[in-house]
């Protein structure tokens, strides 16, 4: 029997200063027994959060909510505030310090046990100050911007086949059917340390901003998702639309997504 999926939702309220409208969804798709996907958010402190799980039994599952939490307790716990001089950088180091304390906390986790070895997760997140998305990721769960109709990629997947297109080695079509598209380059908790991509984005009203695992994207290419996305009623109907799309094309892999409207 398969497991329900999770729907969680938040309205934007007419405040300005209110958090942001979104909604997540997360199933383990049509193929695998568990789901070793996870996804939060802290609206409040305009923090959100995708994760995938890997590892054997149910390490994956134990990665992936280990890393969230972990992420979300540093980058919510009271701070004092930074000199002016240093203010500007103080989101990146936020978010470095986030991303260094969820690899600690599922690295010294995997040495308690022989069955836990080598587990990880992906990690991909940002946070909303001011004017500005702070975007971090590590591994191949990615993050969209749907802005006046149009997707765009912000992140670029830490993959040995993304690896081999950035080099000319390989085609976008030869990538989708690579017996290495599995492989990724950066995860979390797989090493003692790991180095985050982390990058400043400009926000604009009415900017749509999508956190997915690769259930969702394997499945679906670019123009299915914006499709979607033009086509849904609201957050939640987008949400299980993707899903829904995903599982249709096979749902092979566990399917989350995170739409955070601005």
């Amino acid at each position: 029997m398969a497991k329900a999926s999770t729907l969680y939702r938040h309205e934007l309220e007419s405040a300005e200063s209110a958090p942001p409208a979104f909604a997540m969804l997360s199933h383990r798709g049509r193929v695998r027994h568990a789901n070793e996907d996870a996804c939060g958010a802290r609206p409040e402190h305009g923090v959100f959060i995708v994760c995938d799980g890997m590892g054997g039994a149910a390490a994956g599952e134990v990665a992936s909510h280990l890393a969230l939490e972990t992420f979300l307790d540093s980058l919510t716990q009271p701070r004092r505030i930074p000199p002016k001089a240093a203010a500007a950088q103080y989101p990146h180091t936020r978010l470095e310090e986030a991303v260094r304390a969820a690899n600690h906390a599922v690295y010294r986790h995997s040495q308690k046990s022989r069955a836990l070895r080598g587990m990880g997760t992906t990690l991909v997140a940002f946070l909303l100050e001011t004017q500005t998305l702070y975007l971090t990721h590590v591994g191949d769960s990615r993050c969209y911007l749907f802005r006046s109709g149009v997707l765009h990629q912000l992140t670029q997947d830490h993959s040995l086949v993304e690896e081999q297109i950035q080099a000319g080695l390989l085609s976008r079509v030869q990538a989708v059917a690579s017996p290495i598209r599995n492989i990724i380059t950066r995860a979390i908790g797989s090493l003692p340390t790991v180095e985050p991509e982390i990058a400043a984005h400009p926000i604009q009203p009415g900017d749509l901003y999508l956190l997915a695992s690769d259930g969702l994207t394997r499945e679906l290419d670019d123009a299915a998702i914006a499709t979607i996305l033009t086509r849904a009623d609201n957050l939640e109907a987008a949400c299980q639309a993707l899903i829904d799309a995903a599982n249709a094309n096979g749902g092979h892999d566990n399917i989350t997504v995170l739409l955070v409207h601005l």
